[in-house]
């Protein structure tokens, strides 16, 4: 049986927007903070590039996997809790010794481990909330992880203004310890294992469909090609800014706290208005406004050069990001709905899309070093005009209507046969 509002504890929604508040911190370890503080001792763009393409794909391997196994898994708690203990051990390692060994295998533990992390989160939102509520909720989920980022990054800023890498050293153990803490307050009784995986109907079968279904949806392949162009041209740029600056300024915490904060905030205003649109306009209108957003941001970039247009930079990587963490896991479930592979299937979509940011990063570290930090921005933002064409091309597949969404429904009603 489907799950209903009548049935949630409220005391695991309330776990479960906790649980977002400290996530990204806990999952991503020094994320963000990396290659600013490795490009402020010596470590090449070409190098970090590097790092975070063996990371990348390391993640890109492990997560289809990992997908299959939360799908299978009535544990999804402890898929939460053990990789965020094992990446804060790899972040304190590098903070404390950055060599090639904490570097090269720090990051790669993050990579495998952080992998499961995602699909065990939008397994248990499902599970908790079901599919007919599971769009608000994602834009929930990211509302909550926005605002811990963002709360996150001011603490950082100011720790670290006064205590140095201490300040960094305290708040990723208590971070951590606090999405450990909010996880366990979830009621493992009230997350339907069926739901979860994309089982609140099915579709004549007794079961989950076989692992062919991933590739007989064409809207999920489309998916996965756009995401992948897409991030090919997202990833490296704020990766790029907080070197530039970091290096510029010579205050790596400091610098990429304001610029991924600016980035976070404006995540936080897309969590807001997403299901908004989504309902007004239907899903594909928020893909295509994350698409546009990510060309200007290369223009900008490229063009300017002055920190005080990190702003508007960011800004746009809020709206471009933002908005497609949200409707991703969307998309998945409604082009996987009833087949019981919602986690496997939104994990080889990550897959792909895992490709084209890995790719990037080795591509961006080259274009950097022969042409400097403007090149690469213009020919990352360009490249995702291609992303833009191929979802307009087919984005009733890739943006399924729903009739419960009042924009889609009207979408659906004018489509073709």
């Amino acid at each position: 049986m489907q799950s209903t509002p009548s049935t949630l504890a409220g005391r695991s929604l309330v776990a479960l927007a906790v649980l977002n508040f400290f996530l990204a911190d806990a999952r991503d370890g020094l994320g963000p903070f990396l290659d600013g503080f490795l490009a402020t001792r010596g470590w090449s763009s070409m190098t970090l590039g590097f790092v975070a393409t063996l990371g990348g794909v390391l993640g890109m391997i492990a997560t289809p996997l990992f997908g299959a196994w939360v799908d299978a898994s009535r544990h999804k708690r402890a898929l939460i809790i053990l990789p965020v203990l094992l990446v804060t051990a790899a972040a304190l390692w590098t903070l404390a010794s950055p060599s090639n060994a904490s570097v090269f295998g720090g990051q790669s533990a993050t990579a495998i481990v952080g992998a499961v992390i995602g699909p065990a989160l939008m397994g248990l939102t499902l599970g908790l909330v079901g599919e007919h509520r599971f769009s608000d909720q994602v834009a929930r989920n990211e509302f909550w992880n926005h605002a811990g980022n963002v709360v996150s990054l001011a603490a950082i800023y100011v720790a670290t203004s006064y205590y140095g890498e201490m300040g960094v050293i305290v708040m990723m153990i208590l971070t951590a310890a606090a999405t450990i803490v909010a996880v366990v307050a979830i009621d493992p009784s009230k997350v339907d294992h069926a739901v979860a995986r994309g089982l609140a109907h099915d579709e004549g079968e007794p079961g989950p469909s076989g692992f062919a279904v991933l590739v007989s949806r064409k809207g999920l392949i489309l998916l996965a090609i756009t995401l992948m162009i897409f991030h090919f041209g997202n990833a490296p740029i704020s990766r790029l800014i907080a070197q530039d600056f970091s290096i510029q300024l010579g205050t790596p915490f400091r610098t990429t706290a304001i610029t991924t904060g600016v980035a976070q905030l404006s995540m936080i205003v897309m969590a807001v208005a997403a299901p908004l649109l989504i309902r007004r306009f239907g899903l594909a209108s928020v893909f295509l406004l994350a698409l546009a957003a990510l060309p200007i941001r290369g223009a900008l970039a490229g063009t300017f050069s002055s920190f005080s247009w990190i702003y508007p930079v960011q800004i746009l990587d809020g709206v471009g990001a933002g908005l497609l963490g949200i409707a991703t896991p969307i998309a998945a479930e409604r082009i996987l709905a009833g087949t019981g592979r919602f986690n496997v299937g939104l994990a080889a979509v990550m897959t792909v899309q895992g490709i084209g940011a890995s790719l990037s990063n080795v591509v961006a570290g080259w274009l950097t070093d022969i042409g400097g930090y403007g090149l690469a921005y213009w020919v990352h933002g360009a490249v995702s005009i291609l992303a833009f064409v191929v979802f307009c091309t087919a984005h009733r597949l890739i943006a399924p209507a729903r009739s419960d969404d009042e924009g889609d429904h009207r979408n659906a009603m004018t489509a073709p046969s």
